[in-house]
């Protein structure tokens, strides 16, 4: 049971500083802020993590980390390209994305999340990209879509219309309607036959 407690404890402190992130933006929540909402002594968080960033950059590295998993069980299903893709993209959002394009300091915690955690964010994106080749490229050996270009560039492709959608989306409902739209646009595209 003992080593349970440091994962839950982290957990406890991840947790709480996500909702605080969310509820006062990245520059107003203090380690004391997280500290309360974890149920612990600001010294005891310091056990865990050196310094706001540091949970800033778990954070990101969580939300990579779920998402890749996601969208990797989902991209493992048979079903058409469009339902696939559909499905993908409401895994990648995920919790984290709807509580940052719902929260009012959204804008704030995607600049930080460029400045604090650009290499995190970068891995994490390649991992995402190379999902959905590994995806693109079984699905046209096994005939279901035709590539007019190699798998990597078509799932880069999707990575930054993906990006466009969520940064310049007014808000959750209307992203998630716009990647549906999307999903519909390649699933068909990427489905016809010459």
């Amino acid at each position: 049971m003992k080593d349970d407690q440091p994962l839950d404890k982290q957990q406890a402190i991840l947790q709480s500083a996500w909702q605080a992130f969310a509820a006062y933006g990245y520059r107003k929540t203090s380690m004391d802020d997280i500290a309360r909402g974890a149920g612990m002594s600001r010294p005891a968080v310091y056990l865990h993590y050196r310094n706001k960033d540091d949970i800033f950059r778990s954070l990101v590295r969580h939300y990579y980390d779920t998402a890749a998993e996601a969208v990797a069980a989902v991209l493992k299903r048979e079903a058409p390209a469009e339902v696939v893709l559909a499905d993908a993209f409401r895994a990648q959002l995920g919790d984290t994305i709807e509580v940052m394009l719902t929260s009012p300091h959204g804008m704030e915690l995607l600049d930080t999340g460029l400045a604090t955690a650009a290499d995190i964010k970068a891995e994490g994106e390649a991992r995402l990209v190379a999902l959905y080749a590994a995806w693109l490229k079984r699905a046209e050996v096994n005939g279901h879509i035709r590539l007019d270009d190699t798998p990597e560039t078509v799932a880069g492709t999707i990575a930054l219309a993906l990006k466009g959608i969520k940064t310049e989306g007014p808000d959750f409902a209307t992203v998630k309607t716009r990647l549906t739209v999307l999903a519909q646009l390649l699933g068909r595209g990427l489905s016809a036959r010459r």
